[in-house]
This record gives C-alpha cells, sequence and structure tokens, in this order.
C-alpha cells in the first residue's frame, strides 16, 4: 500500500542541525518502491536541501501528505497533527513534567508516538541512538574546560590548546589535533605538573566508549578503581601524564548489610538496599565524566554536601571538572543546576553561595553539562543513527496504523517503543498515566 515518510526540519535552536534520516540512505533502491519521502526545507540543518533533491527526495514546507513525519527532537505541540505517526526523542518516558502536556496532545489528537529511546533488543539494549556521539563531544568539550581551569589557576598545560567541539571541522579532525597533542604530552609531559592527570568514567556504555575512545587519541592509561588513591599519589615520572578509571555499578554502592554482597540485578530493583559511595573517589580525580543512567532512587554520584565541605576559601580540592554528560538538572550530579549552549559548555558551581556563573573561574567545581551534544557533531552523528534507522523503515510500509495496538504487524523492537496509539497509552506504558494526572494533563 506505501506510506509517505515526513522528515521534520529541526527547529528547538541555532544547534540543532541533525536529521534523523541523511539524504544518501534514502536514494537506495533497497528500501523499496513503496516508501516515499518529503523532507522540510531547512536553512541550518547540516544536510543541505539541494542534496536531499539530489537523492531524489521531494523538499516541501507541507508535510501534511506524510503518514509518518520523523524528527530528532520534540515537535512542537502546536505542531502535531491527528493521527500521524510520530518518531522522536519524546523524554516522556519517565514521567518528565515538563513535557506531560506534550504526551497529552499526542493522546487527544490520537497520534502514534514511537520513541527512538524505546527501540531496545531483547535484552533491553538500545539499538538507536545518539549516545557515542554523546560521548565523543562531551569528552572534548570536558578536555577543553579542564585546559582552560587549569590555566586560570596558574596551570598552563598542552590542554589549553584543546578547541570546544563544535570548532573543529569534523570529528576526525578533532581526533588528529588530539593525537598530535599527545604526542608532545607523551613526549614534553604536562608543563610544570609533577602528579598525573586523572579522569574518572562513571559508567560503560555507549557514552562511556565514546568517551574513551576520544581519550585513546592520548597517551592515557586505564588503571582500575582500587589503584586510584595509590595513583593519585604517584608522580608522572612513576605512572604517566594521564591515567583514566571506568566506575561499574560495584564501585559506586556498597550493601547496606555488612553481611551482603553486590548483586546488579538487585541494585536495580531495589536500590534502597544500597549506599552511595562515590564521594570516596572524589578527591583523586581531577575531571570526572559522568554517563550513567539516573533516577531519583538511585544514590547520587555528587552532592551538594559533599561541594560545600570540600570547595571554598582556604580549601585546594583536586576535583576541577566535572563533565555531566547525563545532564540530569539536579541528578545524579546535584550540582547540574543548568543546561548551557555550546559556545558557552561551562559554569562554575559555588556551592557555598549556591550560585552559579559561566566559565571556569570561581571557588566551586566546573560543571560542563551541554544537554544536547551530539548536535556538535551534526554530520557524523546523523549518519550513524541514519544508518540504523534506515534499516527499519521496509518494516513500516505494510503496517496499516489505523489497526488497533494488538493488530499492528510490526517487528517487537518497534512494537515495543510505541508510547501512545488511537488516544490511549500502550500497554508498557499506561504507568505514565499516574504522571499525566499528577501533571493535570
Amino acid at each position: 500500500m506505501g506510506i509517505v515518510i515526513g522528515i521534520r526540519r529541526e527547529d528547538k535552536n541555532e544547534w540543532e542541525r541533525r536529521v534523523p534520516l541523511v539524504p544518501a540512505d534514502l536514494g537506495d533502491s533497497k528500501l523499496g518502491p513503496d516508501l516515499e519521502f518529503i523532507a522540510q526545507p531547512s536553512a541550518i540543518r547540516i544536510f543541505k536541501d539541494e542534496e536531499y533533491r539530489e537523492a531524489g527526495i521531494s523538499v516541501s514546507e507541507d508535510l501534511g501528505p506524510a503518514d509518518v513525519i520523523m524528527a530528532v527532537k520534540e515537535v512542537p505541540i502546536p505542531l502535531l497533527q491527528e493521527n500521524k505517526v510520530y518518531f522522536f526523542f519524546s523524554h516522556t518516558v519517565k514521567g518528565q513534567d515538563y513535557n506531560m502536556p506534550l504526551l497529552r496532545r499526542l493522546l487527544d489528537l490520537k497520534a502514534t508516538l514511537i520513541d527512538y529511546e524505546r527501540i531496545v533488543d531483547e535484552k533491553g539494549r538500545r539499538l538507536i541512538f545518539f549516545s557515542l556521539h554523546a560521548g565523543y563531544a562531551g569528552m572534548i568539550d570536558s578536555l577543553y574546560c579542564l585546559g582552560l581551569r587549569f590555566a586560570h589557576l596558574g596551570r598552563s598545560t598542552p590542554l589549553l590548546e584543546i578547541k570546544p567541539t563544535h570548532e573543529y571541522g569534523s570529528l576526525e579532525e578533532a581526533k588528529g589535533h588530539l593525537r598530535a597533542l599527545g604526542d608532545r604530552i607523551a613526549t614534553e609531559g604536562l608543563g610544570d605538573r609533577t602528579k598525573p592527570v586523572i579522569m574518572g568514567i562513571a559508567g560503560y556504555g555507549n557514552v562511556s566508549r565514546g568517551c574513551q575512545e576520544i581519550l585513546d587519541c592520548l597517551p592515557v592509561r586505564e588503571i582500575p578503581v582500587c589503584d586510584l588513591a595509590a595513583a593519585a599519589d604517584s608522580t608522572v615520572e612513576e605512572v604517566g601524564p594521564l591515567l583514566k578509571v571506568v566506575f561499574k555499578e560495584e564501585d559506586m554502592v556498597s550493601p547496606r548489610s555488612k553481611q551482603a554482597q553486590f548483586v546488579l540485578q538487585d541494585y536495580y530493583q531495589h536500590p534502597e538496599n544500597y549506599r552511595g559511595r562515590f564521594e570516596d573517589y572524589l578527591p583523586h580525580m581531577d575531571l570526572l565524566m559522568n554517563t550513567i543512567y539516573w533516577e531519583d532512587k538511585y544514590p547520587r554520584l555528587v552532592t551538594r554536601k559533599w561541594a560545600r565541605a570540600n570547595y571554598g576559601s582556604g580549601k585546594s580540592p583536586r576535583l576541577q571538572v566535572i563533565g555531566d554528560i547525563s545532564c540530569d538538572i539536579g541528578g545524579s550530579i546535584e550540582l547540574t543546576v543548568k543546561a548551557p549552549m555550546p559556545d558557552k559548555p561551562c559554569f562554575n558551581f559555588d556551592p557555598v553561595s549556591q550560585t552559579v556563573q559561566d566559565g571556569v573561574e570561581g571557588d566551586g567545581p566546573v560543571i560542563m553539562a551541554v544537554d544536547n551534544l551530539p548536535c556538535e557533531l551534526p554530520r557524523e552523528s546523523s549518519e550513524h543513527f541514519s544508518s540504523v534507522l534506515r534499516e527499519m523503515l521496509p518494516d513500516l510500509a505494510v503496517v496499516d496504523f489505523t489497526s488497533n495496538f494488538g493488530s499492528l504487524n510490526l517487528p517487537s523492537h518497534l512494537k515495543k517503543a510505541i508510547v501512545t496509539h488511537k488516544g490511549e497509552l500502550a500497554p508498557g506504558y499506561r504507568y505514565l498515566q499516574e504522571f499525566l494526572d499528577k501533571a493535570g494533563n
């Protein structure tokens, strides 16, 4: 029967230049004759209108003829259309208050929402994501902030030459620059610094993988968590200039009962049985990268209480920069109180006055918390995302979305990602009704 897929113009802010589907992936006859595409025009998109036209894609402001509309970020509520099928990151599945009006409107319009975040395999692992590129950009931006912070403290290091991610022409250009700096660090060291720069990464998923791929461009040596304190007291001559340590869940918490042992699934299901112990590691790191998934039921990594005790007049904490890629406001990094834009990626959080100041100056730690990091690598992140999404498109061509949920003939990874359909929450998301009611929607 065939369907028309519309590609929405992203307009959340000037930095959002990504697309869910790139032109090169749509001009392939392997997608089949039952799929047609319309792309909205855009003046800022990384892939220009003409590139879509050259791939045989219609460029039109009107997405009315589209059966399915694909975007990256949330579609503005006034632009939602009745009975359409939408793909985007909705930021609703945790019951986020700020997007309950969006969820309610989708229900009222009897629209179908398929959330990329919920397209997962049988083990719950995401199949389509920008998280790898969030790791790339977050690591580069955090190293940039660390170089600035060291310079502010009177310590000149080669890290000062690192640029923000968006100032590089491509990911490969950024990696090439870091490799060149790495060669210098390997031969010349870190200036007058005698202690190694220690970088901790909380988490080991796709975001962490992206961070570590960037660090691999530098002469970084990994150490186990158990060696962290000793390495922090060592010299560059003894252990090298740059060290990294990767933390897993068993490193971050311990059982409340002295008789109990850490069990991963028990921690996920009963986090109240565990206490956080991440603050034991904080005095030994110069840079912390936060890449973990977090909810209120889990212990925080960094609290305001800890920061008040360790920063301020007369104190000299080692931890200078926190790269909060997860960017949950007031979440696992309680000091993350806002999400800056890429042109001003960090702020200083003063734990005494509880105030923030853009940049690296101040008595508190520097927080890098850009919440849309992949947009700093718009071409590479779009190409990666599209390469996975395009493989799912033929499945859409044979589905009658006017059918009831139970009759939708979709692969399980797509069907499980349906949040709303025909005015109702899908079976796996009926828990969201509680959040809708609480928000008055």
